[in-house]
C-alpha cells in the first residue's frame, strides 16, 4: 500500500485530460474547498456511486494518558463520517479478493 498525494492526483488528471497542471490544480483545490465548506455548514454531501460525507458529533468521554496513566477528559467534537458508494464498494471488494 502506498500514499498518493494531491499533487500526484493533479498530475494524473492533467495527463488523462490533456490539460495543463496549472489549470487542473485550482479546479481540484476549489472542489476540496467546497467539500470542506459544506461539511463545515453541517451539510450532507452525496457524490453518487462514490460515497456520502456527513458530520457526526462524537460524545465527550474519559480517556487515559498511556504514559502517565492519568485520566483525561476528551471533549465532544464534530467528525466526518464517510460511507462508500456502490461503485467504490464493488471496486474495493474485487481488489480485496484478488490479493
Amino acid at each position: 500500500m502506498s500514499t498518493i498525494t494531491k499533487k500526484e492526483i493533479i498530475d494524473r488528471i492533467a495527463k488523462n485530460t490533456n490539460t495543463r497542471q496549472v489549470v487542473v490544480k485550482p479546479v481540484i483545490q476549489s472542489f476540496l474547498d467546497e467539500v470542506i465548506g459544506e461539511l463545515a455548514k453541517d451539510n450532507r454531501l452525496e457524490l453518487r456511486d462514490f460515497g456520502v460525507f456527513e458530520t457526526r458529533i462524537r460524545k465527550a468521554r474519559k480517556a487515559q494518558n498511556p504514559k502517565t496513566m492519568e485520566q483525561v477528559r476528551v471533549p465532544a467534537k464534530r467528525t466526518v463520517k464517510f460511507k462508500m458508494g456502490r461503485i467504490m464498494k464493488q471496486k474495493l471488494n474485487i481488489r480485496k479478493v484478488e490479493t
